[in-house]
């Protein structure tokens, strides 16, 4: 445990003490002074009876900073709300941001959800209501309604006293919106532009027609791909008729970008790595499912090298390179698998065809196999002192290699035009196939070099 550890274990070990002496106003003052990440870890590390005592000692507006912080994707939030009173809870998503009232509130039932809205403002429960109706991974989920607009006929000024009036509430303040009369979006000023600005200019004047925004069942990947390109702190979503709904913030994508990439590297690793705490038992049930799979297409590659045993007791040498053969071939389609998934996540294939992509990736395993190839072939010849068995050991690795990238790269590019997620084809599947295959193409020419030995 270093410094940070032990310093924050001795405040957390203190904040305890005061709350068994019962010291409220002691602990109000500790801990409402520590930044509200640290608050959260506290909160989560409290015991039970300890955490119900604080619902007394802190208000639902300070509460609702806290579970704003909380990683649901690891934190099950439901044990934390149930011991929550629904008049508490009210108070607090009263105060919370909607999307993020929206989001917690998905982990109740729908009684449940009926009783804590009874108690809250109707504005506020008709804002979280309309979020929750949304698909997941769209940025209408992502969204939040509290933002800063203003009309085109409005002056600097007068625009100045509405931001004034609706900064508290609203999300970010750094872009103000520009709407109609019927609410459509128009364009963006920064805050800066308003601040330089005389105050009898028309917002008309300085407004940025020239706005990237987003339809409001955008999928969540694309979003992220604008804040990535256009490095916004915030975006604008709209309806299908230019309609202004909503913004989704920077801080909401710095999450989704955070979901896709763990997303991307369980499907490339074969298991779910959303939650690493889970007991033995979890874990191995759902690990079962691919490992059994996986089991049945390796004894598919075992039944191959069977079929060849007439070959192998003709020439045992050939043996010694089967483990060579496979395991190159699977890193390479592992590789390529690497690359082509992460090429989908950030659409770089552009206007290139399919049949494009096909050919960059059979110049890439060209290139790649000849080299190894050529590598092998020198090593075997000098090894076991046969120029042969080196030339068949070397064709049959560039061909595998070959084949084995451009299935790397095809097969999880096939299932993205198809509508499935390509991280499926994971690292261990493509490189069962690789076994498969290449084991197959070794045989097969070291059958007709087997008369040259």
């Amino acid at each position: 445990m270093n410094n940070e550890d032990l310093m924050t274990q001795d405040v957390f070990e203190n904040l305890q003490e005061l709350l068994e002496h019962n010291e409220i106003r002691e602990f109000r003052e500790a801990f409402l002074d520590h930044h509200i990440y640290d608050q959260t870890q506290f909160y989560l590390d409290f015991a039970d009876d300890e955490r119900i005592e604080l619902y007394s000692i802190l208000s639902p507006q300070e509460l609702s900073e806290i579970f704003e912080n909380i990683d649901f994707d690891e934190v099950d939030i439901k044990p934390y709300l149930k011991e929550i009173s629904p008049e508490y809870l009210s108070a607090m998503f009263d105060d919370m941001s909607s999307d993020n009232a929206a989001d917690i509130l998905t982990n109740l039932t729908k009684r449940e959800r009926r009783a804590i809205f009874s108690q809250m403002t109707p504005e506020n429960v008709t804002e979280i209501r309309n979020l929750m109706h949304y698909d997941e991974e769209t940025a209408g989920s992502l969204m939040t309604t509290e933002f800063v607009a203003v009309v085109a006929n409005q002056t600097v000024s007068s625009a100045m006293t509405v931001i004034k009036a609706t900064a508290e509430d609203a999300e970010t303040i750094y872009y103000v919106y520009v709407l109609d009369n019927g609410k459509q979006l128009l364009g963006v000023i920064s805050l800066r532009s308003l601040l330089i600005s005389h105050d009898d200019t028309l917002i008309s004047d300085i407004v940025n027609e020239h706005i990237i925004k987003v339809d409001v069942e955008e999928p969540q990947e694309r979003v992220a791909r604008y804040f990535r390109d256009y490095d916004l702190l915030a975006l604008p979503v709209v309806s299908h008729d230019n309609i202004m709904l909503g913004i989704v913030t920077v801080d909401d994508i710095i999450d989704v970008i955070d979901d896709e990439a763990q997303s991307d590297y369980s499907g490339l690793a074969g298991v779910n790595t959303d939650n690493v705490n889970q007991n033995p038992v979890q874990s191995a049930a759902k690990r079962l499912p691919w490992l059994v799979a996986l089991l049945f297409l390796g004894m598919g590659t075992a039944s191959l090298i069977d079929h060849f045993d007439g070959l192998v007791s003709k020439a045992s040498v050939l043996a010694i390179f089967i483990s060579l053969i496979t395991g190159t071939a699977g890193n390479a389609g592992t590789q390529s698998l690497a690359v082509s998934v992460r090429r989908i996540s950030l659409n770089d294939e552009g206007n290139r065809s399919f049949f494009s992509l096909i050919l960059a990736e059979i110049a890439t395993g060209l290139v790649t196999g000849a080299v190894t190839g050529l590598t092998v072939f020198l090593v075997v010849s000098l090894w076991k002192g046969n120029m042969i068995l080196g030339l068949a050991v070397g064709v049959a690795m560039f061909c595998a290699i070959t084949v084995a990238n451009l299935a790397g790269s095809l097969i999880p590019v096939a299932m993205d035009r198809l509508g499935f997620d390509p991280a499926v084809a994971s690292g261990p599947f493509i490189s069962t196939m690789s076994d498969l295959t290449s084991v197959f193409i070794y045989f097969s020419i070291a059958g007709i070099f087997i008369h040259f030995f």
